[in-house]
């Protein structure tokens, strides 16, 4: 494990504060310290880039105000106001989770990272940020931007780098008493740096490229979910509105229906709310 010496944990963090203070983006989610407006921010944010989250965390939050009012909305309607982003998947978790926290957590989101990590759709690292961006706490996560930061300047040359090569340098180099402000200026670098140099995330050993939409699964089930969503449809409906194979809209179909987004009454399928 690297070890850092004091200087250079100083040179290190005046470099990422005088970045921050010159090029630190304004995002709508950094001016509130609302833990149900940051947990909706920060799932949006999960594999979407900045700039397509900040429309659709604002229509969200208009159309679900409180945790309470998304855990009661039908899923047609919290998919519904989610198109657009993606991966329809942490919508439902997004709903599963604003309905556990009613339930279990009185409606407050919970501030400790075992229990948001416990929550359906947030994850380990969801819950570090949620921690720091929310309540301010010192805890240590990584994402993306954090993690091209720290190969950039400490693995300049090395592929291959694991997470837990980065970790505890993440957690040497914490500004322990402003961490909310530490993990903004960290992903406002990282984000910067990938604009200036090749992307120092590809030499990490998690880094996976994208695979493309056109044509993909992943398009064919937000098309029909989008078909859905307006109204219940035949599969012969849904193709001949899609223009896709029968056979790929049946695959489709039997998938989301096993993974709970809809439900076939007789011949016909409908959102599963």
């Amino acid at each position: 494990m690297k070890r850092l010496t004091v200087p250079q944990i100083r040179r290190f963090r005046k470099l990422v504060y005088s970045h921050f203070s010159k090029h630190g983006r304004s995002l709508p989610w950094r001016k509130t310290k609302d833990p149900y407006h940051i947990l909706i921010s920060e799932v949006m944010l999960q594999q979407t880039q900045v700039d397509r989250v900040i429309p659709k965390y604002k229509e969200f939050l208009r159309t679900f105000p409180t945790v309470d009012k998304l855990a009661r909305m039908p899923l047609s309607k919290v998919l519904w106001t989610w198109s657009g982003l993606g991966y329809n998947r942490r919508a439902v978790a997004l709903k599963k989770c604003a309905e556990e926290i009613v339930r279990a957590h009185k409606g407050h989101v919970p501030d400790t990272i075992e229990e948001l990590d416990a929550l359906l759709g947030i994850g380990h690292h969801t819950a570090g940020a949620i921690m720091a961006f929310a309540f301010n706490k010192p805890v240590i996560f990584i994402e993306t931007n954090i993690r091209s930061v720290f190969l950039h300047h400490f693995f300049p040359r090395k592929k291959k780098v694991r997470d837990e090569e980065l970790i505890p340098l993440i957690e040497q180099t914490l500004d322990r008493k402003h961490p909310r402000k530490w993990y903004s200026a960290l992903m406002d670098y990282g984000s910067s740096l990938k604009k200036q140099v090749v992307n120092p995330s590809r030499r990490s050993a998690h880094h996976t490229k994208q695979s493309t939409f056109e044509s993909s699964n992943r398009q064919m089930r937000g098309a029909i979910l989008k078909l859905l969503i307006q109204k219940s449809k035949t599969r012969s409906q849904l193709q001949k509105s899609s223009g896709f194979d029968p056979l790929a809209i049946q695959y489709v179909l039997a998938e989301l229906e096993r993974e709970g987004f809809i439900i076939r009454r007789k011949d016909r399928h409908a959102i599963a709310d």
